[in-house]
């Protein structure tokens, strides 16, 4: 027989287990935090106060997002060749020659207004999505909502996504509630942030709007709009690969970040042949794969603005290198 006191607290361990997920699935609306938000929105842009509590009673905490974003407990080690693996591999490079087969005038028409080159562009809608395969399932209203109140390592820059996804939507004359993307909040072929889409989105088809979703073209001359706005230099080189004199230490080089600063003749004292470089300000890539020798490379303005779409030197030499694979089969 258990003991009078054993059984509160066995009752009271089973209220506790049903009170939190009870606690979390509460509607956004009834929280002090996103009460305080509102009244921002409405001071600073005009919005209507309860017509926004009543949007934001409409969604609840996303727990999926919240998994989706947490670093991995054992995030193990970095690896280039494992990254390079998952993007520059025949299936997509099948599926971005289709994309260009298709969209061959919008392509021609982006390069041509923004000095990107077709194939950049194609890499790019190709690494974020497949060309549309995968843009993501979240809601994106109650996915930011997750982020800017509930996930506090990054929740200033989720709050300024989700008052820039309130924005667009008025602007737009739709529900913030339509929007669907990724866990993180990005939108369509090309995943713009909210931000992004309000700021370099392009209406590049022509018809009156845009839409990053159901339009190819416009994604594709808001990928090169990105690209240009961000600095790309037309004809300019992205990136060569360097060797190092053996016995060098490159890591002060390494240190000093993806923003090409030096001359690679600056880099010649520190062991680095950059007999192939051209003489621009270049930054030192290291492209790290355990039990494999590092990759150097010398990555130029070009690289730099790709990395401003995602701020990962292995993600902009995916880039590079899907371009150069799509185009070499083109």
């Amino acid at each position: 027989m258990i003991p009078p006191a054993i059984r509160l607290l066995l009752a009271l361990s089973a209220l506790a287990c049903f009170a939190v997920p009870a606690l979390a699935a509460r509607s956004f609306a009834v929280r002090d935090d996103v009460r305080v938000f509102v009244e921002e929105m409405e001071s600073r842009h005009g919005f209507d106060r309860a017509k926004l509590l009543a949007i934001f009673g409409q969604i609840q905490p996303l727990p999926a997002v919240i998994k989706a974003i947490k670093p991995p407990a054992d995030p193990g080690i970095r690896s280039w060749q494992a990254y390079r693996g998952r993007f520059v591999e025949p299936r997509r490079i099948a599926a971005g020659l289709r994309f260009w087969a298709e969209h061959s005038g919008e392509l021609r028409s982006a390069s041509a207004r923004y000095g990107v080159p077709e194939e950049v562009i194609v890499a790019i809608i190709g690494i974020e999505t497949i060309y549309g395969r995968n843009t993501g399932r979240f809601g994106t209203l109650a996915a930011l909502a997750t982020l800017a109140f509930d996930y506090p390592p990054r929740a200033a820059l989720f709050r300024r996504e989700l008052e820039a996804l309130l924005l667009l939507a008025r602007e737009e004359g739709r529900s913030p509630l339509d929007y669907r993307g990724s866990y993180a909040g990005a939108l369509g072929l090309p995943q713009f942030l909210p931000s992004s889409v309000r700021q370099w989105a392009v209406d590049f088809d022509g018809d009156g709007q845009v839409d990053l979703t159901g339009s190819p073209g416009d994604a594709i001359g808001s990928v090169a709009h990105f690209l240009q706005a961000h600095g790309w230099q037309p004809g300019e080189a992205v990136t060569v690969a360097v060797e190092l004199e053996p016995g060098s230490n490159p890591q002060p080089l390494i240190d000093e970040g993806i923003r090409p600063v030096r001359l690679p003749a600056e880099m010649l004292p520190l062991g680095v042949r950059a007999d192939a470089a051209a003489a621009r300000p270049a930054a030192l890539i290291d492209l790290v794969t355990p039990d494999a020798p590092t990759e150097y490379w010398l990555g130029y303005q070009n690289f730099f603005v790709i990395t401003r779409y995602n701020r990962s030197s292995f993600y902009a030499m995916a880039v590079y290198q899907l371009a150069e694979a799509l185009r070499a089969a083109r």
